[in-house]
């Protein structure tokens, strides 16, 4: 998505889909349109605007046994995903794999809504330190494991009625703690992978872009029990998100990002 100022009252869109390395997208779509821009209200608008027309051209696929690879530093390669959601978000599990050689600070899940950025996102500070952010609250987190260059598999659990959240992360859990109590997440929610954003479905900086792999993304409305958490880490038996399920995602790429042959866990050969 690119857009530029054509004068000093309006603004001018394009959104590309391009076909991805593999072939699976044959569509190329391009929208352009200039629309009146008088203030920061209108943008707000525009970019839900934006999110929704982005949510109308994802493609919907099987990704099971497939990855997101985000092979170099960048301030545009991404992955939009839509979620299926029809109410404000008070309570919520989301699980991912993820592996990469970084040592440094780097987003691994982004959900902003149009009146909060970070109203739900995953970002890891360091090797083996985590950062949660609801709605604009933060907790830091250490001593989980974090390992260099292997899978890991990380599910957060979130319940706004008592704000009790915690990480769990190769099967070992946080200590639990109270952040966004009270608090819904109400709008569409613009959800990203391998970038923060700073503004709602923007905003994002190279130095905090995700380089390595991303795979198995899944999100309830509910907090899953931790049974079904070590299911999931397990690689086995575990009940699809209903907000996003991997088997099922609908997405759309933007800059270097491929879908490459997942080798977590029981990588089959015959």
């Amino acid at each position: 998505m690119q857009w530029a100022r054509t004068s000093s009252t309006s603004l001018k869109i394009s959104i590309n889909k391009k076909k991805s390395r593999s072939g699976d997208n044959h569509s190329r779509f391009r929208f352009e349109e200039t629309v009146r821009h008088p203030g920061p209200e209108n943008m707000k608008q525009l970019l839900i605007l934006l999110a929704v027309l982005c949510a109308g051209h994802a493609e919907e696929k099987d990704l099971s046994g497939k990855v997101f690879t985000f092979p170099v530093q960048s301030a545009t390669s991404s992955v939009q995903l839509i979620a299926n959601v029809e109410q404000p978000l008070t309570v919520l599990t989301m699980c991912m794999r993820f592996f990469s050689s970084l040592t440094r600070a780097q987003s691994l899940f982004s959900l902003d809504i149009p009146s909060q950025s970070n109203a739900f996102l995953l970002f890891k500070l360091s090797v083996g330190v985590y950062r949660l952010h609801v709605n604009g609250a933060t907790l830091k987190i250490s001593g989980l494991p974090d390992d260099i260059n292997e899978w890991n598999s990380v599910c957060w659990t979130w319940d706004s009625t008592s704000g009790l959240t915690a990480l769990w992360v190769n099967e070992k859990r946080s200590p639990r703690a109270i952040m966004g109590a009270k608090v819904s997440l109400t709008g569409v929610p613009s959800i990203i992978l391998g970038q923060d954003q700073d503004t709602y479905g923007g905003g994002f900086d190279q130095s905090q872009s995700f380089v390595g792999e991303i795979s198995d993304v899944h999100m309830w409305d509910k907090v899953i029990s931790p049974c079904e958490i070590r299911f999931y880490m397990d690689g086995s038996g575990f009940t699809p998100g209903n907000l996003l399920n991997w088997k099922n995602l609908r997405f759309s790429t933007t800059g270097t990002v491929y879908e490459e042959q997942s080798d977590f866990n029981k990588l089959s050969c015959f």
